[in-house]
């Protein structure tokens, strides 16, 4: 019997009611929690923070998502390797980056357990990154946590000796760039991903996990790996179920070729400077210093980095702050989200007393569940560190201002006139009078779960901080609308109003669609700034902006692709005048406001299981011809494809369909071009017959 054809993979929908299935137990795997149903979304606001839950297991993670990680406003959770990976008799932490194959089943719970928890994060509104380890396979041989038995360590479920890089000797110089990306790191066998069937292999493990949900992944390992493989790599990515680009951040240690910056195009970077950093201040240094903090340090652009205080390296190693070094490290995590420089990552593991014992597991090595009164050290949960994820998410897009030092290692800063922080890593309590740029008025310590509370008058504070701890407070009211990124800050709340920018458009796989205009809550026409939309509804782009009130604005979409290029429209700059009530902006992509009508093309079309129906033409609205950009039709009413599209008013134009198959291999329907002509009116309609 014949399947009916799935819809286009693009407009998948990310649904949060979802329910997430029970853990299973595998074999020998401990019968884990069952992980909660997707829970609704609470409703407070999901910003740009990932919680690092470095070796979880699912089950608790997925807790983790709908109980602590949503309701603080945290936007992503970040979780260990999820496939099959070495099991042996002495338990150690790095197992899991020693791949056996491709398997979801691992030491963190079933593949059903991934994709539950997956599901309960998605449930919550919190996005799911996982640790892709995708330049190596394992350096030991032995049997996996699925089964797996490997008996040569270049001859694997998923690879063969042939797939492996020429150069098989352990790297030692570390100033050769192409030792480094080309021989084995700690003897793990080197992928050949210059090799077209190795690339493959690894785009299908990562878009198996995008299809499940995963929404992007940290790439281990990132420095052996070519550049340009990453590029070939990225670009091969499915869209995430919420029509998303995945979002990338990658392992590159800095000092030795090659140079970070090679890694921009792929995606963000780990900032181990920025790490560093927070050590060298916090952990000795005085935080008074921090005046001038920001990229004359040495760190990653700012538009790339992924910042952080530790990780399960670098806490093991020595070259950042760890859980050990209490109240003087949570005391760096709440400046790094009050200070807001790239991305930021919070980190959350376990206790250990050597640095290779494994997480706490049952005795077979499977992980058991987080338990933070034993075992584990759950710095998502931290009070000051939850609280400062809602603050942090209040002052986005503005600037530090106001900052003030008034003893040693004693700091106070604003972000614009959205919050302020003070912060005191002294060993006894300090007071001071701080300027705050905030409106007068009474505001909760976010520090302290609003325990205490913050007079302002006059815009000044007296604050009083207790030793290695801070203050903050915030107003979650405000909304940047001047001088956002830059300067001193704008007004609050009162003088926005809600814009719904929608657009109608087409794109390439990797490319995203941006509103940039002459307002700083549209970007100020910086396309560095631009407000990226979202494609839940693709290939209707489309997000909500605050932006002034009673103002005359000028806007203009744009395309950037996963290598940052990018396009802009080319029809003249629209315009949007705002009074006091939310505003609705329906465009399409090169088509100005005023000549804009409608068509709905209609195809009767039969198509094999995973193929789709797409129509393009002679119109940029209509991908001028090239496939990539053409317009994905719904299969809702099978045989019959459709869906309206935003074309000039008095216009004739051609087009043609085409099929897409799950290869992304494209057959045009025979024939000439067909051709349409439109008038002065709205609502027309293409009946067609695939030929």
């Amino acid at each position: 019997m014949r399947q009916i054809p799935t819809r286009p993979s693009r407009p998948r929908r990310r649904t949060a009611a979802a329910l997430a299935v029970g853990a299973l137990a595998l074999g020998g795997v401990v019968a884990l929690p069952a992980s909660p149903a997707a829970a609704a979304d609470t409703g407070v606001p999901n910003g740009d923070v990932i919680a690092n839950l470095w070796q979880w297991n699912w089950a608790s993670v997925a807790k983790e998502c709908t109980d602590v990680l949503d309701p603080a406003g945290y936007g992503a959770v970040q979780v260990a390797p999820p496939e099959e990976s070495l099991k042996q008799a002495n338990f150690y932490w790095w197992d899991v980056y020693q791949p056996y194959s491709y398997s979801l089943d691992s030491r963190f719970g079933s593949a059903a357990d991934f994709k539950a928890m997956v599901d309960a994060c998605h449930g919550a509104g919190i996005e799911v990154y996982t640790d892709a380890v995708i330049n190596h396979t394992a350096a030991q041989t032995g049997t996996g946590y699925a089964g797996t038995t490997i008996g040569n360590k270049y001859d694997t479920p998923d690879y063969d000796p042939a797939d492996s890089d020429d150069c098989t000797k352990t790297i030692s110089n570390w100033s050769d760039q192409h030792e480094v990306q080309h021989c084995e790191l700690l003897g793990l066998p080197d992928l050949d991903t210059a090799e077209s069937g190795v690339r493959d292999k690894i785009v299908g493990f990562l878009n198996k996990q995008i299809d499940l949900g995963v929404d992007g992944f940290r790439v281990d390992a990132a420095k052996h790996i070519e550049t340009g493989d990453m590029k070939a790599i990225v670009g091969a990515l499915h869209k995430t179920t919420s029509g998303e680009t995945p979002y990338i951040t990658q392992e590159v240690y800095p000092g030795t070729p090659p140079a970070l910056g090679d890694y921009y195009a792929n995606g963000d970077v780990l900032d181990f400077t920025y790490a560093a950093a927070m050590k060298s201040q916090f952990g000795g240094g005085d935080i008074a210093n921090l005046s001038s903090f920001g990229s004359s340090w040495g760190l990653a652009n700012e538009q790339n980095a992924n910042t952080f205080v530790t990780n399960h390296d670098t806490e093991r190693n020595g070259y950042t702050l760890s859980y050990k070094d209490g109240a003087t490290a949570t005391l760096a995590n709440v400046f790094q989200l009050a200070r807001g420089y790239g991305r930021p990552s919070v980190y959350a593991a376990w206790n250990f007393g050597q640095s290779d014992e494994a997480p706490p597991h049952n005795g077979s090595g499977f992980v058991t569940a987080t338990d933070c009164a034993n075992g584990w050290t759950c710095l998502d949960r931290d009070t000051a560190v939850a609280g400062m994820v809602g603050w942090h998410n209040a002052a986005a897009g503005s600037a530090v201002a106001n900052w003030q030092s008034p003893a040693s290692n004693v700091i106070g800063f604003g972000r614009g006139n959205a919050g302020f922080v003070a912060l005191n890593n002294s060993s006894g309590a300090h007071t001071s009078t701080y300027t705050t740029g905030l409106a007068d008025g009474t505001y909760p310590n976010v520090i302290d779960g609003g325990a205490t509370s913050v007079t302002v008058s006059g815009g000044k504070a007296t604050l009083t901080v207790p030793a290695k701890s801070a203050v903050a407070f915030y107003d979650k009211n405000y909304v940047c609308t001047v001088n956002c990124g830059g300067g001193s800050g704008g007004s609050g709340g009162s003088g926005t109003v809600t814009a719904s920018f929608g657009a109608y458009a087409a794109t390439a796989s990797g490319s995203d669609v941006y509103v940039v205009g002459s307002t700083a809550a549209l970007g100020s026409w910086n396309p560095a700034n631009a407000v990226k939309l979202s494609s839940t509804d693709y290939p209707i782009w489309k997000k909500d902006i605050a932006v002034p009130t009673s103002a005359s604005l000028e806007y203009k979409y744009l395309k950037k692709d996963s290598a940052g290029n990018v396009t802009w429209e080319s029809n003249a700059n629209r315009t949007l005048k705002t009074a006091s009530s939310p505003v609705q902006m329906n465009n399409s992509w090169n088509v100005a406001n005023a000549d804009a009508t409608d068509v709905t093309f209609s195809v009767n079309a039969t198509t094999a299981y995973g193929t789709n129906v797409y129509v393009t033409g002679s119109l940029p609205s209509l991908g001028s011809w090239n496939p990539a950009d053409a317009i994905p039709l719904s299969s809702a009413a099978y045989p019959s494809w459709g869906r309206s599209a935003i074309v000039p008013k008095g216009t004739a134009f051609a087009y043609k369909y085409l099929k897409k198959d799950a290869s992304g291999n494209v057959t045009w329907e025979s024939g000439a071009n067909r051709t349409y002509t439109t008038g002065s009116g709205a609502g027309y309609t293409a009946r067609d017959t695939w030929k």
